[in-house]
């Protein structure tokens, strides 16, 4: 779990946004799906992207995270240019995600599946592992250490033998969460953590997110289409619509923005009035 070294870190990162996403663009063939996109995310924000299908939003999270690469634009992590990068690389410095659809290995247990999330930090390969077989019990325990930490901040010590395939919707997207977190991300990308779930599932989740991001300060930038989470959570909100970017500001201000409410929330009133 990120912990004082962590916070030194973060201390003497570069001033400026966090991640700055400046003038990218992606087609497929004759399609664009981004077009000219620009966001800048400050450390320990939580910033929503939402807009309504096709928009472009995940398309967004694929290049942030190498996935795909931009045929235009740039991506820089606190002042790197990433862009292009391969995803593990990206992984390797400090940006994680979850998918729209849970990408979880079934047949493994939920510690097993968290433990995959250490693998970028794991420096024992298999020449260690042979010939220096204490050090490589030594990291191992370690990892396993910070994992169990996971488990019982997402309160799944109970089902931490359980092969993930076996458990319900809400729990795998938390164990999905759980594996993100392992990485000890800067970043982490969310795409849909709440879809699929019930309204105490979407609590729970949110208040994890939240935690997360309050605790160890870890950046979340999320694609949700719940927008009561969305108001609730988010410092910042940005909206995508046919692949640009038509507004971007605090929850009330897109509350009342009319291009987000034409695009998105389908009214001409504000969440919350009558």
């Amino acid at each position: 779990m990120p912990d004082a070294a962590n916070a030194l870190a973060a201390a003497a990162a570069p001033a400026g946004p966090q991640l700055a996403v400046s003038g990218v663009s992606k087609r497929f063939g004759g399609v664009r799906a981004l077009d000219d996109i620009s966001i800048a995310v400050a450390r320990g924000e939580i910033v929503s992207i939402i807009g309504p299908n096709g928009a472009g939003k995940t398309t967004l999270l694929n290049l942030i995270s190498g996935l795909f690469q931009p045929n235009a634009g740039t991506i820089r992590l606190e002042g790197r240019d990433i862009t292009g990068q391969r995803p593990s690389r990206i992984a390797a410095m400090g940006i994680a995600r979850t998918f729209q659809n849970i990408a979880l290995f079934n047949g493994m247990s939920v510690l097993d599946n968290i433990m995959l999330g250490r693998h970028v930090r794991m420096g024992s390969g298999l020449l260690a592992s042979v010939i220096y077989w204490g050090m490589a019990q030594k990291e191992e325990a370690a990892h396993r250490s910070r994992v169990e930490d996971l488990i019982d901040f997402l309160k799944l010590q109970q089902l931490r033998r359980q092969p993930t395939g076996s458990l319900a919707y809400g729990l795998r997207k938390r164990v999905e969460l759980a594996r993100a977190l392992a990485l000890e991300p800067k970043i982490v990308l969310l795409d849909e953590p709440m879809g699929g779930m019930n309204q105490d599932e979407k609590e729970d989740m949110a208040r994890y997110i939240l935690d997360a991001n309050e605790e160890w300060g870890t950046t979340m930038i999320l694609i949700e289409h719940d927008m009561g989470v969305v108001m609730d959570i988010s410092d910042r909100i940005a909206v995508l619509d046919h692949g640009r970017k038509i507004a971007e500001g605090t929850p009330a201000e897109m509350q009342h923005n009319p291009d987000v409410i034409r695009a998105y929330l389908g009214t001409g009133k504000p969440r919350g009035e009558a």
